[in-house]
């Protein structure tokens, strides 16, 4: 539970003193509390429990044209991964039934570029309709959409509240940043609003100023691709009835391995582990390169000494290199190449 309080010092008594009310006085069960100045992204929440699905980011006009933007719905998953989030809600969101009736039974209604989740009466009932209400919805569930999958993709659990500069590092690894409006990139970059053009004025008084969409892209660092791997499905090793194996080898890969937490113990790593035991590589030939999982110095050893009793304590070595792959290709650090 977090909640916003407003506190009354004493100083003169080097205490101080807060009134949570009934509601709240769970939060002051436990022996110590984590306290912290108002985040600028809760500001204007009320004084109370902060609900945990809320975010403000959702209600941020400056975000909206971003929300929006074919580009953004496409790097979240598209609007059937949108869906597929929206079968887990469990009620219809269509609130303003006067006699307050619901189906049992729940669809989603298609509605522009989003979708709302309705229940069978009100999907028939508001099918063909185009309404204020349905445009908020619709909106909101996009907008929600897109922080769900920022929050996900940056592994932030979902309770967490979205900062801004957290949706544009998001907007960085899937280069959707370049399309972030223009008030959103001021804000991104701490510049001030735009100041709105006067009707009459000096031309002495206009002062140049950078595009701040510009701006940001130039700052921002773009996430590029350390390998591209193009796909050959009549390769002349294919045709062969025992083909010669070769051995893939790509250092800028191994490289970035080296640069992720271990395996083991979670601490930076040192080496690129090539996995043993599992009937990869040649005779007395290491796998490829692909198959390698990020270990510190000490782990390594530990694992070379003792694999079994390594793989009991941290996790068999074949699933870890399949979420090491699997972390990459979300990333960016593997990306397919023209096809030949």
């Amino acid at each position: 539970m977090r909640a916003l309080l407003t506190p009354y010092p004493q100083r003169d008594a080097s205490i101080v003193i807060f009134k949570p009310g009934n509601a709240l006085m769970g939060l002051f069960a436990h022996k110590r509390l984590l306290i912290s100045t108002v985040p600028y992204e809760l500001k204007d929440f009320p004084i109370g429990e902060i609900p945990a699905v809320s975010q403000s980011l959702v209600d941020d006009e400056r975000l909206r044209g971003f929300f929006t933007n074919d580009r953004v719905i496409n790097a979240a998953g598209g609007v059937w991964g949108m869906k597929g989030w929206l079968e887990a809600m469990p009620c219809c969101q269509w609130e303003n039934a006067p006699d307050g009736y619901h189906d049992n039974n729940l669809g989603i209604l298609d509605y522009d570029n989003s979708a709302v989740r309705l229940c069978w009466h009100h999907e028939h009932k508001l099918g063909q309709m185009i309404l204020p209400e349905l445009d908020r919805l619709a909106y909101q569930n996009l907008a929600m959409w897109v922080v769900h999958t920022a929050l996900h993709r940056l592994k932030l659990p979902q309770g967490h509240q979205l900062s801004f500069f957290e949706l544009c590092w998001w907007a960085v690894t899937a280069e959707v940043i370049d399309v972030m409006p223009d008030s959103a990139a001021r804000h991104a970059l701490r510049w001030k609003p735009a100041e709105s053009i006067k009707p009459v004025g000096r031309e002495s008084d206009i002062q140049p100023e950078a595009a701040p969409l510009e701006v940001l892209v130039d700052k921002a660092e773009k996430v590029k691709p350390v390998l591209a791997l193009a796909i050959d499905p009549e390769s002349p090793e294919s045709f062969m009835l025992r083909p010669k194996r070769r051995r893939w080898e790509n250092a800028k890969y191994t490289q970035w391995i080296k640069r992720q937490p271990c395996c083991g113990c979670g601490s930076q790593a040192d080496d690129p582990h090539h996995i043993t035991g599992n009937g990869f590589g040649g005779m007395a030939t290491k796998p490829h390169d692909m198959f390698v999982i990020p270990l510190c110095r000490r782990c390594h050893d530990a694992l070379h000494a003792n694999t079994k009793g390594w793989e009991e304590e941290n996790g068999d070595q074949m699933l870890l290199a399949l979420k090491t792959i699997d972390s990459a290709l979300a990333m960016g650090v593997i990306a397919t190449g023209k096809a030949k």
